[in-house]
């Protein structure tokens, strides 16, 4: 049995992108993600948003960085989301 190399990922993995919001947590940042659905019965577009717990090994994406998070096995209680790749750093202030 041959499993696929990290770089690329399996074929019904799922990535996301959104926004770190925390990153208060040894190697976990909580990331938000947006986006857009037609409302049933009113047709107006409506935003919802989620929040994943997502690993982060190195520790090197912080609050307001836009990064790909793809699906993995469970790591914890609420982590099941593993940071891909930073996007975009965050606009230093």
């Amino acid at each position: 049995m041959t499993d696929a190399p990290k770089s690329q990922p399996a074929k019904n993995q799922r990535t996301l992108t959104g926004t770190v919001v925390s990153d208060k947590m040894d190697k976990t940042v909580t990331v938000l993600v947006a986006r857009q659905v037609m409302h049933p019965t009113i047709g107006k577009v409506v935003k919802r948003t989620r929040k994943y717990h997502a690993h982060n090994d190195n520790n090197d994406a912080k609050v307001g960085d836009r990064v790909l998070i793809e699906e993995c096995k469970p790591i914890s209680k609420t982590k099941a989301w593993r940071v891909a790749k930073l996007v975009e750093r965050a606009r230093p202030e």
